[in-house]
């Protein structure tokens, strides 16, 4: 007989997904947030006058200032690659320094804030701690195999 229905529920698979490809989503959901952070933070009343007027966050701009901007950024979009591409001694050792150099770093942006922006900034330091996190643990827990 053909068209015979059994009732057996299926299961969706979830194959385990490799450190370094968790590790570089991390990286870049933390690129998306810390970007769209820094973008959103232009609508705060006076953000844009600041800038026109040459200061960010009580800095002067200047060449150094915005490679200091630039490194920020590239820091973290190089080890979405480097995730991927290092080998897993290098990849584990890296992740975990640049993770948590990027904690502070974060933590920085709600310095001189007033208690109007705690939401905003508690929630995306918030999601951005816990990628940081996220990516320790799963470097510090990487698998390893027995030594031939």
């Amino acid at each position: 007989m053909s068209g015979i229905r059994t009732n057996t529920p299926s299961r969706l698979d979830s194959p385990p997904i490799p450190v370094p490809a968790k590790l570089a989503a991390a990286w870049t959901s933390f690129m998306f947030l810390y970007i769209y952070v820094d973008y959103f933070h232009l609508y705060k009343p006076g953000a844009i006058d600041e800038i026109r007027g040459g200061v960010v966050f009580e800095f002067d701009i200047s060449g150094t200032l915005l490679t200091v901007f630039v490194a920020s950024v590239a820091i973290p979009a190089l080890m979405v690659m480097l995730s991927m591409t290092l080998p897993a001694r290098g990849s584990r050792a890296t992740n975990l320094v640049v993770a948590l150099l990027y904690i502070p770093f974060s933590v920085f942006n709600a310095v001189g804030e007033s208690w109007d922006w705690a939401s905003f900034y508690g929630l995306s330091i918030g999601i951005e701690v816990l990628l940081l996190a996220f990516i320790l643990r799963s470097a510090w827990t990487w698998p390893r195999t027995p030594a031939v």
